[in-house]
Protein backbone atom coordinates (compact mmCIF):
# COMPACT_ATOMS: atom_id res chain seq x y z
CA UNK A 1 0.00 0.00 0.00
CA UNK A 2 1.48 3.23 -0.89
CA UNK A 3 1.03 5.76 1.52
CA UNK A 4 0.59 9.54 0.42
CA UNK A 5 2.82 12.28 0.92
CA UNK A 6 2.13 15.35 3.04
CA UNK A 7 4.55 18.45 2.97
CA UNK A 8 4.69 20.05 6.41
CA UNK A 9 5.32 23.46 7.67
CA UNK A 10 5.87 25.35 10.94
CA UNK A 11 4.75 28.65 11.09
CA UNK A 12 6.16 31.04 13.96
CA UNK A 13 3.76 33.78 15.20
CA UNK A 14 4.91 35.08 18.67
CA UNK A 15 7.94 34.77 20.92
CA UNK A 16 9.01 35.22 24.28
CA UNK A 17 12.44 35.80 26.34
CA UNK A 18 12.65 32.84 28.27
CA UNK A 19 15.51 31.85 31.09
CA UNK A 20 16.83 28.11 30.90
CA UNK A 21 15.27 27.50 34.30
CA UNK A 22 11.69 27.68 33.01
CA UNK A 23 12.07 25.15 30.57
CA UNK A 24 13.18 22.13 32.69
CA UNK A 25 11.56 20.07 35.96
CA UNK A 26 15.78 19.08 36.44
CA UNK A 27 18.01 22.08 35.45
CA UNK A 28 21.60 22.30 35.35
CA UNK A 29 22.60 25.59 37.67
CA UNK A 30 24.21 27.24 34.78
CA UNK A 31 21.20 29.25 34.00
CA UNK A 32 21.25 31.55 30.43
CA UNK A 33 18.53 33.28 28.59
CA UNK A 34 16.78 31.89 26.44
CA UNK A 35 13.84 32.18 23.81
CA UNK A 36 10.66 30.40 23.63
CA UNK A 37 8.66 30.67 20.29
CA UNK A 38 5.53 29.81 19.17
CA UNK A 39 3.76 27.57 16.26
CA UNK A 40 1.02 26.63 14.51
CA UNK A 41 1.45 23.68 11.73
CA UNK A 42 0.28 22.73 8.35
CA UNK A 43 0.23 19.73 6.21
CA UNK A 44 -0.85 20.34 2.38
CA UNK A 45 -1.58 17.80 -0.21
CA UNK A 46 -2.88 18.76 -4.10
CA UNK A 47 -6.09 18.62 -2.49
CA UNK A 48 -6.72 20.31 0.51
CA UNK A 49 -4.61 21.55 4.03
CA UNK A 50 -4.85 20.45 7.58
CA UNK A 51 -4.05 23.02 10.15
CA UNK A 52 -2.48 21.95 13.84
CA UNK A 53 -3.66 24.06 16.41
CA UNK A 54 -4.43 27.52 15.90
CA UNK A 55 -2.32 30.02 18.13
CA UNK A 56 -2.87 33.19 20.44
CA UNK A 57 -4.65 36.30 19.25
CA UNK A 58 -3.05 40.02 20.13
CA UNK A 59 -5.06 40.45 23.35
CA UNK A 60 -3.73 37.35 24.87
CA UNK A 61 -0.14 38.56 23.66
CA UNK A 62 -0.57 40.98 25.49
CA UNK A 63 -2.40 39.45 28.48
CA UNK A 64 0.57 36.94 29.04
CA UNK A 65 3.28 39.64 28.03
CA UNK A 66 4.33 37.96 24.42
CA UNK A 67 5.59 39.33 21.35
CA UNK A 68 3.09 38.97 18.72
CA UNK A 69 4.17 39.15 15.45
CA UNK A 70 1.34 38.12 13.22
CA UNK A 71 -1.68 36.13 13.55
CA UNK A 72 -1.63 32.82 12.67
CA UNK A 73 -5.06 32.53 10.99
CA UNK A 74 -4.66 35.73 8.94
CA UNK A 75 -1.24 34.33 7.81
CA UNK A 76 -2.36 30.99 6.87
CA UNK A 77 -4.74 32.94 4.78
CA UNK A 78 -1.84 34.98 3.27
CA UNK A 79 -0.12 31.52 1.83
CA UNK A 80 -2.84 31.29 -0.18
CA UNK A 81 -5.11 28.76 1.63
CA UNK A 82 -9.12 29.77 1.69
CA UNK A 83 -10.04 29.92 5.18
CA UNK A 84 -13.49 28.26 4.10
CA UNK A 85 -11.79 25.23 2.67
CA UNK A 86 -10.18 24.56 5.96
CA UNK A 87 -12.16 21.54 7.01
CA UNK A 88 -10.35 19.99 9.64
CA UNK A 89 -8.05 21.22 12.28
CA UNK A 90 -6.05 19.43 14.69
CA UNK A 91 -6.19 20.58 18.61
CA UNK A 92 -3.53 18.94 19.98
CA UNK A 93 -4.88 20.23 23.17
CA UNK A 94 -6.47 23.27 24.75
CA UNK A 95 -3.94 25.65 26.01
CA UNK A 96 -4.25 29.98 25.01
CA UNK A 97 -1.49 29.17 22.40
CA UNK A 98 -2.61 26.01 21.13
CA UNK A 99 -6.67 26.84 20.93
CA UNK A 100 -7.74 30.50 20.73
CA UNK A 101 -8.07 32.02 17.55
CA UNK A 102 -11.20 29.02 16.37
CA UNK A 103 -13.99 31.25 15.89
CA UNK A 104 -12.20 32.53 12.67
CA UNK A 105 -12.40 29.41 11.18
CA UNK A 106 -16.36 29.20 10.18
CA UNK A 107 -16.39 25.71 8.79
CA UNK A 108 -13.91 23.73 10.38
CA UNK A 109 -13.99 20.71 12.46
CA UNK A 110 -11.80 20.76 15.12
CA UNK A 111 -10.43 16.96 16.55
CA UNK A 112 -9.66 17.13 20.14
CA UNK A 113 -9.58 14.13 22.74
CA UNK A 114 -12.51 13.65 24.91
CA UNK A 115 -10.23 14.14 28.03
CA UNK A 116 -8.94 17.14 27.03
CA UNK A 117 -12.15 18.70 26.64
CA UNK A 118 -13.06 16.85 30.11
CA UNK A 119 -9.90 18.36 32.00
CA UNK A 120 -10.25 21.45 30.72
CA UNK A 121 -13.91 21.80 31.43
CA UNK A 122 -13.91 20.08 34.94
CA UNK A 123 -13.03 20.42 38.59
CA UNK A 124 -9.70 20.67 38.38
CA UNK A 125 -10.05 24.01 36.69
CA UNK A 126 -10.81 25.58 39.94
CA UNK A 127 -6.38 25.77 40.96
CA UNK A 128 -5.04 28.31 39.63
CA UNK A 129 -1.54 25.92 38.55
CA UNK A 130 -3.99 23.27 36.23
CA UNK A 131 -6.13 25.98 34.84
CA UNK A 132 -3.18 29.15 33.99
CA UNK A 133 -2.26 28.06 30.56
CA UNK A 134 -6.38 27.66 29.80
CA UNK A 135 -8.38 30.41 28.39
CA UNK A 136 -12.29 30.29 29.61
CA UNK A 137 -12.57 32.21 26.14
CA UNK A 138 -10.98 29.79 24.07
CA UNK A 139 -11.95 26.56 25.72
CA UNK A 140 -16.01 28.23 25.60
CA UNK A 141 -15.16 28.59 21.56
CA UNK A 142 -14.91 25.40 21.64
CA UNK A 143 -17.93 23.94 23.77
CA UNK A 144 -20.14 26.72 21.14
CA UNK A 145 -18.61 24.67 17.85
CA UNK A 146 -19.58 21.17 19.14
CA UNK A 147 -22.95 23.07 19.89
CA UNK A 148 -22.50 23.29 15.83
CA UNK A 149 -21.61 19.67 15.50
CA UNK A 150 -17.93 20.82 14.96
CA UNK A 151 -15.84 19.15 17.51
CA UNK A 152 -14.80 15.58 17.03
CA UNK A 153 -13.63 13.84 20.41
CA UNK A 154 -11.70 11.14 20.16
CA UNK A 155 -10.37 8.51 22.55
CA UNK A 156 -6.44 7.80 21.96
CA UNK A 157 -5.17 7.28 18.09
CA UNK A 158 -6.51 7.96 15.48
CA UNK A 159 -6.06 8.02 11.96
CA UNK A 160 -7.48 11.34 9.91
CA UNK A 161 -6.17 11.38 6.65
CA UNK A 162 -3.86 8.31 5.59
CA UNK A 163 -0.28 9.52 5.99
CA UNK A 164 -1.69 11.78 9.08
CA UNK A 165 -2.22 9.85 12.28
CA UNK A 166 -2.89 11.45 15.52
CA UNK A 167 -1.60 10.26 19.26
CA UNK A 168 -2.59 10.65 22.57
CA UNK A 169 0.20 11.13 25.10
CA UNK A 170 -1.08 13.23 27.96
CA UNK A 171 1.83 14.24 30.43
CA UNK A 172 1.86 18.28 29.82
CA UNK A 173 -2.22 18.06 29.65
CA UNK A 174 -4.83 15.54 30.40
CA UNK A 175 -5.26 15.46 26.67
CA UNK A 176 -2.56 15.90 24.95
CA UNK A 177 -2.21 15.00 21.52
CA UNK A 178 0.73 14.76 19.04
CA UNK A 179 0.72 14.33 14.88
CA UNK A 180 2.79 11.83 12.78
CA UNK A 181 2.42 12.92 9.32
CA UNK A 182 4.40 10.51 6.05
CA UNK A 183 6.66 13.63 4.41
CA UNK A 184 8.91 12.95 1.55
CA UNK A 185 11.45 12.49 3.63
CA UNK A 186 9.94 9.90 5.86
CA UNK A 187 7.24 9.93 9.04
CA UNK A 188 7.85 12.97 11.19
CA UNK A 189 6.13 13.86 14.42
CA UNK A 190 4.62 17.48 15.52
CA UNK A 191 5.54 16.81 18.94
CA UNK A 192 3.76 19.50 20.07
CA UNK A 193 3.95 20.28 23.91
CA UNK A 194 4.91 16.67 24.58
CA UNK A 195 8.05 17.91 23.75
CA UNK A 196 8.53 22.12 24.58
CA UNK A 197 12.12 22.08 23.37
CA UNK A 198 14.16 19.23 21.61
CA UNK A 199 16.62 18.94 24.67
CA UNK A 200 13.03 17.75 26.56
CA UNK A 201 13.07 14.84 24.51
CA UNK A 202 16.60 14.04 23.58
CA UNK A 203 17.64 14.37 27.51
CA UNK A 204 14.18 12.63 28.63
CA UNK A 205 14.07 16.15 30.57
CA UNK A 206 10.72 17.01 31.41
CA UNK A 207 9.08 20.34 31.09
CA UNK A 208 7.83 21.96 34.23
CA UNK A 209 3.94 22.47 33.37
CA UNK A 210 2.90 19.27 33.38
CA UNK A 211 -0.41 17.00 34.86
CA UNK A 212 1.80 13.34 34.94
CA UNK A 213 5.16 13.48 34.87
CA UNK A 214 4.63 9.59 34.10
CA UNK A 215 2.68 10.41 31.02
CA UNK A 216 5.33 12.81 30.16
CA UNK A 217 8.22 10.27 30.16
CA UNK A 218 6.45 7.83 28.50
CA UNK A 219 5.25 10.33 25.28
CA UNK A 220 8.92 10.67 24.85
CA UNK A 221 9.39 6.80 23.89
CA UNK A 222 6.10 6.64 21.76
CA UNK A 223 7.53 9.89 19.91
CA UNK A 224 10.91 8.26 19.15
CA UNK A 225 9.13 5.14 18.24
CA UNK A 226 6.71 6.86 15.94
CA UNK A 227 9.84 9.31 13.96
CA UNK A 228 11.74 7.72 11.76
CA UNK A 229 15.07 9.23 13.51
CA UNK A 230 15.49 11.89 16.09
CA UNK A 231 15.96 14.31 13.47
CA UNK A 232 12.43 13.96 12.23
CA UNK A 233 10.89 14.96 15.69
CA UNK A 234 9.46 18.81 15.60
CA UNK A 235 9.40 20.39 19.37
CA UNK A 236 6.85 22.86 20.19
CA UNK A 237 8.02 25.70 20.60
CA UNK A 238 12.07 25.37 20.21
CA UNK A 239 13.57 28.17 18.83
CA UNK A 240 15.89 25.80 16.53
CA UNK A 241 13.30 24.75 14.28
CA UNK A 242 13.41 28.44 12.26
CA UNK A 243 17.34 27.51 11.90
CA UNK A 244 17.07 23.50 11.44
CA UNK A 245 14.80 24.13 8.64
CA UNK A 246 14.37 25.74 5.26
CA UNK A 247 12.47 29.05 5.18
CA UNK A 248 9.72 29.11 2.47
CA UNK A 249 7.27 31.20 1.65
CA UNK A 250 7.10 35.19 2.01
CA UNK A 251 9.65 36.07 4.08
CA UNK A 252 7.29 38.36 6.94
CA UNK A 253 5.39 35.44 7.39
CA UNK A 254 8.33 32.93 8.82
CA UNK A 255 7.38 30.12 7.56
CA UNK A 256 9.63 26.59 7.32
CA UNK A 257 9.31 23.66 5.66
CA UNK A 258 9.45 20.54 7.70
CA UNK A 259 10.44 18.63 4.83
CA UNK A 260 13.56 20.64 3.73
CA UNK A 261 16.58 20.77 5.95
CA UNK A 262 18.87 24.02 6.60
CA UNK A 263 22.10 22.55 5.84
CA UNK A 264 23.35 25.83 7.47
Amino acid sequence: MNIPIWDAYALRYAKVKRRRIENFISHDLHDVATQMDYFVWFLKNDHETILVDTGFNEAAAQLRNREYLRCPIESIKNTGVQLEDLKDVIITHAHYDHAGNTRLLKNARFHIQEREMSYATGPEMRHTFCRHAYDANDVCDLVYANFEDRVRFHEGAFELRSGIEVHWVGGHTRGLQIVRVHTKRGWIVLASDAAHYLENFLNRSPFPIVSDVGDMLRGYDLIQLLAESDQHVIAGHDPQTMKLYNQVGKKNLEIVSLTEPSKG
